[in-house]
């Protein structure tokens, strides 16, 4: 059985993901087929790697069900867009965690705005607590604050909890110097630094985002999830995707 790399993994999905060839909602086949995918990982794990036990995080966007940004375009004011799609992000949330629970996987949703008859408000010693027992937990309710996207959230949570590594899972499978759906010439890296990202304006994750993990050392790595066991070997190592350092 091969040995994983890093220990904590904050996993980044985004809702347009879970809306699969539909392009809106929640597709019950999308979900079964990460859930299941994200156990397989998880028995994957050796039960001792060599800084521990794999411990997952997630964090979910919410774009299948309502985006603040593009509500916001249209005449919205843009801090109750955003409210509305923090709480899209814990609808996406408890469907993941009721999809990993039926494969047998023990989950927690923790939120950044409380609602405690449907999931836990967000603690981060708690949320800590959780992964150490082998839970996944799943964030949820972006920041709690508007004007910061999914991505923020992500790299957030993933320097808060202590990450050894941010997963951003895409359709494509890396960072390329150009659009590759209408730059067919486009080139791929392999590996990349933050500052590269910033300076030359990579559609990657949104400026704070990657600020956030530029500051607290925290590398990436960019993959298309929909690649089945992608994210399997990156996790263990191989050259898969874009590393971000």
């Amino acid at each position: 059985m091969a040995d994983f790399k890093y220990q904590r993994v904050m996993l980044k999905l985004s809702g347009e993901h879970l809306a699969g060839d539909q392009g809106y909602g929640i597709d019950a086949a999308v979900l079964s087929r990460l859930a299941s995918e994200i156990k397989h990982i998880l028995d994957s794990a050796p039960a001792k790697t060599e800084s521990g036990k794999l411990e997952l995080a997630i964090t979910l966007g919410g774009g299948n069900i309502f985006r603040g940004l593009a509500a916001s375009t249209e005449g919205m004011d843009r801090s109750q867009a955003d409210y509305i799609g923090m709480l899209a992000t814990v609808m996406n949330a408890l469907a993941l965690q009721e999809a990993l629970e039926r494969e047998g996987v023990f989950t927690r949703v923790q939120s950044a705005i409380e609602m405690p008859q449907v999931c836990e408000t967000y603690i981060r010693r708690r949320a800590i607590r959780h992964l150490e027992k082998g839970r996944v937990v799943i964030f949820a309710g972006g920041t709690g604050h508007p004007f910061f996207t999914t991505d923020t959230t992500a790299a957030l949570r993933a320097c808060e909890i202590g990450a050894d590594i941010l997963v951003k899972a895409t359709k494509v499978d890396g960072i390329y110097d150009s659009d590759p759906k209408t730059h067919p010439e486009a080139s791929k890296y392999d590996c990349i630094s933050y500052l590269d990202v910033l300076t030359q304006e990579l559609n990657v994750m949104d400026s704070a985002s990657i600020s956030l993990c530029k500051d607290n050392d925290l590398p990436m790595v960019v993959l298309n999830i929909n690649t089945p066991g992608n994210m399997l070997k990156a996790l263990q190592g191989e050259q898969v995707g874009t590393l971000v350092y």
